[in-house]
């Protein structure tokens, strides 16, 4: 893409049409579209989504976390935490409890069965990340990761 970014004072560029399949929001939703349908297949089975996903892959890397500060972790706000927390919690992958240094806060912990299920998952992991960047070399995708990290 050559057309010039928008300037601080948000003027769009007039160099060139707007063209839609140019646009970063595009084509992010596209590469979210791809990633999360790879995701789906190769994680048939499991039956979580993307986002509950993250949820149990960052429990499992830091052991019994608020859910606020896990939410916080991954991007997720915290009415969609709340949801995502019962949910895995009713499915008997998470067992919340009261911090007993902070009776405010709601500490999540990974059942026995969640620590399997998230083992297994983050076992195909790179399977999903491969086959999302399939289309690139391995020098671009190294790039792409490296961009992406720095805008999100």
């Amino acid at each position: 893409m050559t057309a010039k970014r928008a300037k601080a004072s948000d003027e769009a560029p007039q160099e060139r049409p707007y063209i839609l399949e140019e646009q970063i929001g595009f084509l992010i939703r596209r590469a979210h579209q791809r990633a999360s349908a790879i995701f789906e297949q190769v994680m048939d089975g499991f039956d979580v989504t993307p986002v509950q996903y993250a949820a149990l892959a960052k429990l499992h890397d830091l052991g019994p976390t608020s859910q606020n500060q896990l939410g916080r972790m991954v991007g997720i706000d915290p009415a969609t935490m709340f949801g995502v927390a019962g949910r895995l919690a009713k499915r008997g992958l998470v067992s919340p409890s009261v911090d007993p240094n902070d009776a405010r806060l709601v500490l999540l912990s990974l059942t026995a069965a969640g620590r399997e299920a998230i083992e297994g998952m983050k076992a195909l992991g790179p399977v999903v990340t491969a086959r999302t960047l399939e289309p690139l070399s391995e020098e671009e995708a190294e790039t792409l990761i490296a961009l992406l990290g720095r805008i999100g």
